[in-house]
């Protein structure tokens, strides 16, 4: 969430971000509901202030006489113009946080315009794309990938992209799931094995909600929400905490699985394991002194990237312009790996830095050396998605036998260098 106080100072940035993110919110009739919010808030101090001062007359005056009736008088129609103020004042305060919510955060500096993710540039490539198997096909087009990667079962037991992983098929994933937290643990970060179920206010605290509720999956009687990304759960964690300057950078890592319904998604790139309602990932997530935040976002994404390296995997890092850098960051980086067989880059992480706008929603907070608390920046990565490494593993190394060859960084986790659909 955005300070109030910009919203009442300098309303022309956040009409810029509104602008620069090609996002639909009308600032004027959240600064008007602001206005009206304040003047009755005034209005409602002002009336318990002078609750506050007839009483005190009361306590002067002799019971029994004319003056200490009127006073009484006076304050029971203060006490019912009170209650209906008050209750009118927390109805207009709920519009008012809604209304706070809408507004997204400002886009860094560095940011490019743009409206559509045809717009993002190009900040690095790595490797080489033809340096890849030339035997390389679509990974669902593979002999026999249906034996390690059933999407007709999966589809029969809950629905569409909810695929089953069987021998090889879930070794490779339980393999890469456990490189990146190794991984992951070699740069500092501490693992953590979250909940994957969040409530309401776990949601809003990281911009999922107002913003995505179409995409989550929400239990019916408790009205939790299966994370969309391990980034909710981490990032609450230290949810209406005040942590120590010292402490600061906090680096937290975790598996989980995540869960998106993927709406109005179709075509090419829902095909095999591009695009699944049901996948694994390991989340990298910091909280740390804004005064490092970039710093530590280049640190981020150097963290994710040095996974790609190690896999062997041609990949490039996109800087995401304003229309494709979403609602709560202030500025991302994709990175997308080469797809051999499918000729064309698959996303497999995004880093961001939120700067204080989860932290604001969040409360979280550290002590600064005054003594007072002050918003902490929140920066996550993924680190990484797996199914899409996957799919470019399989494609980019396909062997003339049908097998796939695995890069020395695996072969500790999967006891072969090997994968093989026979």
């Amino acid at each position: 969430m955005l300070d109030p106080k910009l919203l009442r100072e300098s309303p022309e940035l956040i009409r810029a971000a509104i602008a620069k993110k090609h996002i639909n919110v009308d600032l004027d009739a959240v600064q008007q509901l602001d206005e009206r919010w304040r003047s009755l808030l005034t209005h409602v101090e002002s009336l318990r202030a002078r609750q506050k001062a007839v009483n005190g007359d009361m306590a002067q005056l002799p019971k029994g006489t004319p003056e200490f009736f009127a006073k009484v008088a006076e304050m029971k129609t203060l006490k019912v113009e009170v209650k209906e103020q008050e209750g009118a004042l927390k109805e207009i305060e709920t519009a008012w946080q809604d209304a706070m919510l809408s507004l997204p955060n400002l886009p860094h500096e560095s940011v490019p315009e743009g409206k559509t993710g045809d717009d993002n540039v190009v900040a690095e490539t790595h490797g080489d794309v033809k340096d890849v198997s030339p035997h390389a096909t679509p990974h669902w087009e593979i002999k026999n990938f249906d034996k390690l990667f059933d999407f007709a079962r999966g589809s029969k037991v809950t629905g569409a992209g909810f695929p089953y992983y069987i021998g090889d098929g879930a070794k490779l994933v339980r393999s890469l799931i456990y490189f990146f937290l190794d991984e992951a643990g070699q740069a500092g970060y501490t693992e953590v094995s979250p909940p994957i179920f969040v409530n309401a206010a776990s949601a809003i605290a990281t911009g999922q909600l107002p913003d995505k509720e179409g995409q989550m999956y929400e239990t019916v009687g408790d009205q939790l929400y299966a994370v969309p990304t391990a980034e909710v759960p981490l990032t609450n964690f230290y949810r209406d905490e005040i942590l120590p300057e010292a402490d600061l950078p906090v680096q937290r890592c975790a598996y989980t699985p995540c869960f998106r319904r993927e709406a109005g998604s179709y075509g090419k790139d829902v095909r095999g394991l591009n695009r699944l309602h049901q996948f694994d990932k390991v989340e990298l997530l910091k909280w740390v002194h804004p005064s490092q935040s970039y710093t530590e976002l280049e640190n981020l994404r150097g963290d994710a990237e040095r996974l790609l390296q190690k896999l062997g995997l041609p990949y490039r890092v996109l800087l995401m312009c304003g229309g494709d850098l979403g609602f709560a960051q202030a500025k991302k980086y994709d990175l997308e790996v080469w797809s051999a067989g499918q000729e064309r880059w698959l996303e497999v992480s995004s880093c961001s830095n939120f700067e204080g706008y989860q932290a604001r929603r969040a409360k979280i907070r550290f002590r600064n050396s005054d003594g007072k608390p002050q918003l902490v920046h929140t920066l996550n990565g993924s680190g990484l998605a797996v199914p899409r490494v996957v799919a470019a593993l399989l494609e980019n190394n396909l062997q003339e036998d049908g097998s796939v060859k695995l890069p020395a960084a695996l072969v500790p986790y999967f006891g072969r260098d090997t994968v093989s659909f026979s």
